[in-house]
């Protein structure tokens, strides 16, 4: 049995081998479907959490991989939707068809973490998720709020 942490509790996992995806941990045997499975091979970010504040691609880490490593899922991002990040999606009514954003907004709230003034071609940069829709002006426009107030604080 493998027990691992996921949004603060610490989880007992039964009959997986240490060689399933992360992802299909979280979806299929914890129930946290806000993780969405995307490309399979860490192309389009989809499926982006946090190892121990790092963004991470779930479908292609291990099990094995998050050892004692605490990982965040969007449900664990805030209880309420007031992280900064998430309220600065909502502002900015980035999502279109939305599949993308979940992934987005993980990987857009671990950039926040180390660098809480991105320019432009930081968020370029940093922000290789895939969004099919196109809604990469309203990303970095979020981005840029969310870091504003982050920065207040």
């Amino acid at each position: 049995m493998a027990s691992i942490t996921v949004n603060g509790n610490r989880l007992n996992i039964d009959g997986l081998s240490s060689d399933t995806p992360l992802l299909w941990v979280l979806r299929d045997h914890l129930g946290l479907t806000g993780t969405k499975y995307g490309c399979g091979i860490s192309e389009c970010g989809v499926c982006t959490v946090h190892l121990d504040g790092e963004a991470i691609q779930s479908c292609v880490t291990t099990l094995g991989e998050v050892g004692d490593g605490e990982v965040t899922t969007i449900e664990g991002l805030s209880k309420d939707g007031s992280h900064p990040v998430q309220k600065a999606w909502r502002e900015h009514n980035v999502p279109q068809c939305g599949y993308c954003q979940v992934g987005q907004m993980m990987m857009a709230a671990a950039m926040l973490r180390s660098n809480n003034d991105p320019t432009d071609e930081d968020i370029e940069s940093e922000m290789w998720n895939i969004c099919r829709c196109g809604t990469y002006p309203r990303i970095r426009a979020a981005i840029k709020s969310a870091a504003k107030e982050m920065q207040s604080k």
